[in-house]
């Protein structure tokens, strides 16, 4: 019962939040070589199709081995829309970082509100988590905005945070504690 309910708070308005499946390489490929995304996710290389491969095959899938926790979002015919992590895991603390991406032909339709309701749900429904944070550059309104509708509020801005190019960028730090 308590697997099924956890499953439930995963759905919504024929959406749901799952875990990477072979037939997503293609999605995930996309999401992890996108240069617009590398500033925040902090990769020094594109992902190769056999690491990508490789990960979903070995990935448990489990917060508490893996220390991270992907989801796909997928549409009712189950298309992906989008990904949302969960990574640096302190099971200590009980927290957790947050990264959300949508498709850009599916943003702006509240997918993204939508995924982190699903996600506050089950991180702090089910996994039990105190807190959750997110982190973005000062530049990205969009990504503020949307945590900020979350309800996670601003606690610092840390200094010259990443490199973007030859210059650094600071970095907004968000934390929702329900």
């Amino acid at each position: 019962p308590k697997r099924l309910i956890a499953m439930k708070m995963l759905m919504r308005n024929g959406y749901k939040l799952r875990a990477p499946e072979p037939e997503d390489l293609d999605a995930m490929y996309r999401f992890e070589n996108e240069p617009t995304l590398w500033e925040t996710s902090n990769p020094t290389g594109p992902y190769s199709r056999f690491y990508l491969k490789d990960y979903i095959a070995t990935n448990r899938n489990d917060i508490y081995i893996d220390r991270q926790l992907r989801l796909m979002m997928v549409d009712d015919l189950d298309e992906v829309v989008g990904i949302v992590d969960l990574f640096r895991f302190e099971p200590f603390h009980n927290r957790a970082e947050v990264g959300i991406v949508i498709a850009p032909e599916h943003r702006g339709k509240g997918l993204g509100t939508l995924a982190l309701q699903m996600l506050h749900e089950y991180a702090f429904g089910y996994l039990g988590l105190h807190q959750l944070h997110a982190s973005a550059l000062t530049g990205n309104r969009a990504a503020q905005a949307l945590f900020r509708k979350a309800g996670y509020e601003v606690v610092a801005t840390l200094k010259e945070w990443i490199r973007v190019g030859d210059s650094y960028s600071d970095v907004v730090v968000m934390q929702l504690v329900p």
